[in-house]
């Protein structure tokens, strides 16, 4: 029976995979990915040395910073040259792009994303105003990551007066993909993923590539079993079916076997979430919970940001808010860790290139990413610092395009220790490292494009509250108990503006009982 043939097991199709191939992988952190196969090729790798110096094309990124994901193709000889969204999560892929072994690009991951569905349509590659003035364009790094790395991938042009980037197309030869539960033709249901990702963008891309798809799934059921609406991958663009046989390759997320509120089976009491200790975290939560809108589309990025969800449903203004991720969910809470890109209670989850989309136009009322390094510009480097490769993911995608972005992060890093007293923030043991430096490293955010384009930006400490102006990084609050001088200005490498109208940060913020922001 033909539709049969296509049913392989994992180390059967990774032989199937030639040398020298450009390879696509799904995912999100542990989402999504096909586990079964990637492990299977660094197995077979390990043992027959095939295949060999492949191009590793990915958007978000894929791994648990251990042994997982990515990390299975961090073999040198295994991967030539990778091109990817975020580094962070795959040490084995930093290290062979560190050391020089690979030729190795950081881009946007919805420009990445994107570039899945112009490949598939025929297209040069993607033009957009995303990465302009960051380390994606030409005029700085071109998204370039090593010395070994000299190709250019990304080139400006101008349309109609206007600067964009040309992100270049390139055939895909091979795309690994997962999904729930296949029928005997390949079409596929996503039933039990947290999201869905490019996984039609991907597979079409491969195959107008004149290349092949890989899909993984965890059950295969009889043809005409599934019904249509709710096949996210048609088995057109299918051709071998790897059935899970490790369970632990199947995991809904890295952290979590299966979370029926993550696919909206079913639906957990907000109550539950546990409020967050009177911290460092907190604080900055708190302060950035105030420039909460109501009912404003919102993005809340990993780390610290996330800690703003939990402060609105503490403070009860919660289910004001319009939370969106970029891996797909809309509305519901954002889940941190390793299952980040899933969300508790979603009301809607699209593909991810949908959302980027929509970010990318400016759909995006507000904001909240990390804040690991400043300058006296207000650029923002969270992707590149000395040896450690941790790239943009859909930073960049995010920041340069919402109509507001405020950053969160210590104003320090490093062994930063404080105490909260009678309302007062006390610094106990001051972090080694400063974030506010003279320049920064990486450009993953220009305080110049967004001046330009009249950007409202905010940067929150747990001690210090500063806005990009036109002629810098102007200092606007500070915490009660802090002396700007010896806790504020000695740990910065360059002078902000200060404010004529320097305020104290809002007391309630320093305080153990709610804020009452819902009055």
């Amino acid at each position: 029976m033909y539709s049969l043939s296509k049913v392989i097991k994992a180390k059967d199709v990774v032989k199937l995979i030639p040398d020298n191939a450009v390879m696509a992988v799904g995912g999100f952190i542990g989402s999504g990915h096909p586990e079964e196969i990637t492990s299977a090729i660094e197995k077979n790798y390990l043992e027959e040395s095939k295949p060999t110096n492949l191009t590793l094309v990915y958007a978000a990124g894929q791994g648990d910073s251990k042994e997982k994901g990515l990390n299975h193709l961090g073999h040198e000889g295994l991967v030539g040259r990778v091109i990817g969204g975020h580094w962070g999560l795959a040490p084995k892929l930093q290290k062979l792009a560190i050391e020089n072994k690979i030729k190795a690009y950081n881009l946007p991951q919805g420009v990445v994303s994107h570039l899945y569905r112009d490949i598939a349509a025929g297209k040069p590659g993607t033009i957009t105003h995303v990465g302009l003035k960051t380390f994606v364009d030409p005029r700085l790094d071109g998204g370039k990551l090593n010395s070994f790395t000299t190709e250019d991938i990304v080139k400006l042009i101008e349309i109609e007066g206007k600067e964009y980037l040309l992100y270049k197309a390139f055939p895909i030869d091979v795309t690994l993909l997962r999904a729930t539960y296949a029928d005997e033709d390949g079409n596929a249901v996503m039933d039990k993923e947290a999201v869905t990702l490019d996984c039609v963008a991907m597979a079409e891309a491969a195959k107008n590539s004149g290349g092949m798809v890989i899909l993984q799934v965890e059950k295969l059921v009889q043809k005409g079993a599934l019904h249509p609406q709710k096949v996210k991958i048609p088995g057109i663009l299918v051709d071998h079916i790897v059935i899970t046989e490790n369970p632990e390759n199947h995991k809904q997320t890295f952290g979590e076997t299966y979370n029926p509120s993550y696919t909206g089976e079913a639906k957990i009491p907000l109550k539950e979430i546990k409020p967050m200790e009177l911290d460092e975290r907190k604080i900055i939560a708190r302060r950035a919970a105030m420039e909460l809108i109501p009912n404003a589309i919102t993005n809340l990025g990993i780390g610290m940001p996330e800690g703003v969800s939990s402060i609105a449903n503490e403070e009860g203004i919660g289910s004001t808010m319009r939370l969106t991720i970029e891996s797909g969910p809309i509305g519901g809470v954002p889940v941190g860790g390793l299952s980040f890109g899933a969300a508790i209670n979603p009301d809607a989850i699209i593909d991810q290139a949908a959302m980027f989309d929509f970010y990318d136009g400016g759909g995006l009322d507000i904001a909240f990413l990390g804040l690991a390094q400043c300058d006296k510009h207000g650029n923002i480097n969270v992707s590149k610092f000395g040896p450690k490769i941790a790239g943009c993911g859909g930073f960049i995608n995010i920041t340069q395009n919402a109509k507001k972005v405020i950053y969160c992060g210590t104003f320090t890093a490093g062994g930063l220790k404080i105490e909260v007293k009678d309302g007062k923030l006390l610094i106990a043991n001051e972090g080694k490292a400063k974030k506010f430096i003279e320049k920064v490293e990486h450009v993953t955010f220009s305080g110049e494009y967004a001046v330009e384009v009249g950007q409202p930006v905010i940067y929150i400490t747990e001690r210090a509250v500063f806005e990009l102006t036109k002629e810098g990084v102007m200092l606007t609050e500070i915490a009660p108990g802090v002396d700007l001088e010896a806790d504020v200005l000695a740990y910065m490498d360059f002078k902000p503006i200060i404010s004529q109208n320097l305020k104290l940060m809002d007391e309630r913020i320093f305080k153990d009982e709610i804020m009452a922001l819902n009055i």
